[in-house]
């Protein structure tokens, strides 16, 4: 055969795909989902649930199914199946309501379903000025009712800076909550003698652990767990592992994931890598003889707040993975670890928003809460 006429039969035989092609009924896309973000390892959905948030701070989930979130302000917003009810819980103390201090962390009880009980952390106004104060109380309907202080920091002061704050329980329902060194007087945080810059550990009726690190010191606070702390607004416990990460502001650069462990003492303001807002020197010291080593710290600064470790199976390519929320540079931080090591890190979220806190709930999707933007975000992973 000529190659004209096999050059006719590919041409004609082109043509008549074309003409199938453009006759036949075409395939329907799938819809690309909008909200739908790629990240290295999982596609998500960011489900916006509610958009009118001023400075919140922390959630928790009842056992009935409600989700609670805390406003600085002194307001406790109830949620259910990931709707804003309208509704706010009564009862809810007078709170020191002063730049970052207010109405902070909210948790319950491990065994809430059995108990009830509830615990929050706050600026208390007391004479002098404000304390961080951990309550626990119950929820009757949309009140508080049996509410008791279980401690009370001191001393008070009359600004509002650095005032933590975050909740965790352990195993053995001990209850941990961080407590900044209030700013202007960074000292506080080596002195044994006072209750800020420090990680407190107390039992969940607010009693004193006797075999607490510095119970029988005398003249230091015996709830003290850790010291050295400059302002931890984040706190992470691990059960499957029983270590506790805690995520603190630096300076200028220079904040830090700790490995929180029993009578440590982390440094500030004797070392850290970070340098004053006025970009003058704090100290020329990294490292010092008796003062714990971040796993891991940030320079520049992203302000890192309110985390979670992944559990879930829901997110199975980010379990074990800790999710940071940056306030100033308005993204999620998934930090892989290598046991206890850092391993990497990546940005999730972009210009969301300052995020306050992320959380995981009891039913495994993660949560997070912003500031500026006033989101209350669901991450619903996509197949």
């Amino acid at each position: 055969m000529k190659k004209r006429s096999i050059t006719k039969i590919i041409i004609a035989f082109i043509g008549m795909l074309s003409w199938i092609a453009c006759e036949s009924p075409k395939q329907e896309k799938a819809p690309v989902d909008p909200y739908a973000v790629t990240t290295e390892r999982l596609t998500i959905k960011v489900d916006t649930l509610y958009e009118g948030f001023e400075h919140p701070w922390g959630m928790t989930w009842l056992s009935d199914g409600r989700m609670l979130v805390t406003e600085r302000k002194g307001e406790i917003l109830i949620f259910k199946d990931d709707q804003y009810t309208g509704e706010k819980l009564a009862g809810v103390p007078a709170v020191h309501e002063v730049n970052q201090a207010g109405l902070l962390d909210i948790q319950t009880h491990p065994d809430h379903a059995a108990n009830g009980w509830i615990y929050f952390s706050y600026a208390k106004p007391v004479d002098g000025g404000g304390a961080t104060a951990i309550m626990r109380a119950k929820v009757e309907g949309n009140s508080l009712t049996e509410k008791e202080d279980l401690i009370v920091t001191t001393p008070a002061v009359e600004g509002g800076r650095h005032f933590g704050s975050r909740i965790i329980f352990d195993k053995d329902n001990y209850l941990y909550f961080s407590n900044g060194e209030r700013g202007s007087n960074p000292e506080n945080a080596q002195s044994l003698k006072n209750s800020h810059g420090k990680i407190h550990r107390i039992h969940d009726d607010g009693r004193i652990p006797s075999d607490n690190p510095f119970v029988n010191e005398p003249d230091a606070i015996p709830s003290i767990w850790t010291y050295g702390n400059r302002n931890p607004q984040g706190l992470v416990y691990d059960r499957a592992n029983d270590r506790i990460y805690g995520i603190e502001h630096g300076p200028k650069g220079g904040d830090e994931i700790n490995l929180i462990e029993k009578g440590n003492n982390y440094g500030w303001p004797e070392i850290t890598y970070g340098i004053d807002y006025d970009d003058s020197i704090i100290t020329e010291d990294t490292v010092k003889t008796g003062m714990e080593q971040p796993i891991h710290f940030w320079r520049p600064s992203i302000a890192p707040c309110g985390s979670t470790l992944v559990t879930s199976d829901r997110y199975p390519s980010w379990k074990g993975n800790l999710l940071v929320g940056a306030l100033a540079k308005q993204h999620i931080a998934r930090v892989t670890l290598d046991g206890s090591s850092y391993a990497g890190e990546e940005k999730l979220l972009q210009d969301i928003g300052r995020v306050r806190h992320v959380a995981q709930s009891p039913d495994g999707y993660i949560y997070a809460i912003t500031e500026g933007t006033g989101f209350l975000i669901k991450l619903i992973p996509q197949e």
